[in-house]
């Protein structure tokens, strides 16, 4: 298991350096001069020449990139050029939101999901088709449009729930997850029924098998036949497809958390965009890399887990 941990880090570390590379390239390359956020629109042309050489941005691409990495390396990530806050601050701050909501969404697609998929895969029929049809409205709504419907029906109209805002865990735990509940549950449509879909296909397939016969021909209870054996043998693919969300999530996460009005990354980097903050932007473009490159370990370290051939690839 560790050999496996330490090839799959060998391959992150390119992974990483690429993504920032690209993203810092981008951003140099994106209209605007991030000098204006900070001195204004009526600065003068040698205003804007003497800060934007303050800043660096007067010397190539490659070695301000070069200059952000040799920082970022020693935990250093920049000063925003909107607030003159420390950039790593603000993502410290902001990172359990977005955490929790992903984390939350992720977990709350993959229960639902799997015990839907298997139903399905077990009653066939009228559950299978209608499995099939929640999937397609599942990907074909809009996180923000669902969000607002949810806010109005909910939280406005019923008063059930909160509309906006977030509550750290730390003040309240029942606030937290109050506030946690309308945005999981937008964020989560889309999950639910794609792993749906994927868990109840996965299950025909492995339920049809001859080992499935054997063990009921030696009086093995149904429930453990499923749940126990075929979920387990189905479960690479479903374990595959709860990564592609989880990843997936933090895109969703940037609307979501504007719809909802939460503090995470999603809306920081909005926020950033907005203003051609490039600091804050390569910083929460280096977060979410090493996020991502986690969640494809734990993928990595399951498939491990289930299958012990997985340790060999």
């Amino acid at each position: 298991m560790l050999k496996l941990i330490l090839r799959r880090l060998s391959l992150a570390l390119p992974l990483v350096f690429v993504v920032t590379a690209i993203t810092f390239v981008l951003g140099a390359l994106t209209p605007g001069n991030p000098a204006y956020t900070i001195l204004g629109t009526t600065a003068t042309h040698a205003q804007v020449a003497a800060m934007d050489h303050q800043l660096g941005f007067d010397l190539p691409i490659w070695t301000q990139y070069w200059h952000w990495l040799e920082h970022a390396l020693s935990g250093n990530l920049g000063t925003s050029l909107t607030n003159a806050q420390a950039v790593g601050g603000q993502l410290v701050a902001r990172l359990p939101v977005t955490l929790s909501l992903v984390i939350g969404a992720t977990a709350l697609s993959a229960v639902v999901g799997v015990v839907l998929g298997t139903l399905g895969a077990v009653r066939h029929g009228v559950t299978g088709r209608l499995i099939d049809a929640l999937a397609t409205l599942g990907f074909a709504i809009p996180n923000f449009w669902l969000g607002l419907v949810l806010v109005d029906l909910v939280a406005l109209d019923a008063g059930w729930l909160p509309a906006t805002g977030y509550v750290s865990p730390g003040t309240s735990l029942g606030g937290w997850l109050t506030s946690l509940i309308l945005p999981v549950m937008t964020l989560a449509t889309g999950g639910v029924t794609g792993i749906a879909k994927q868990t109840r296909d996965a299950m025909r397939v492995e339920l049809g098998r001859d080992y499935v016969d054997m063990l009921r021909a030696d009086g093995i209870a149904e429930w453990r036949i499923i749940w126990l054996h075929a979920l387990r043998n189905a479960s690479i693919v479903v374990v595959t497809m709860i990564g592609v969300f989880f990843v997936g999530t933090l895109s969703g996460a940037v609307v979501v958390e504007n719809v909802f009005g939460m503090p995470g990354l999603g809306s920081l980097a909005v926020t950033a965009a907005t203003n051609h903050d490039l600091p804050v932007i390569q910083g929460i473009a280096a977060i979410f890399c090493l996020i991502v490159v986690v969640a494809n370990l734990a993928v990595d370290l399951a498939y491990g887990w289930l299958n012990p051939k997985a340790r060999l690839a």
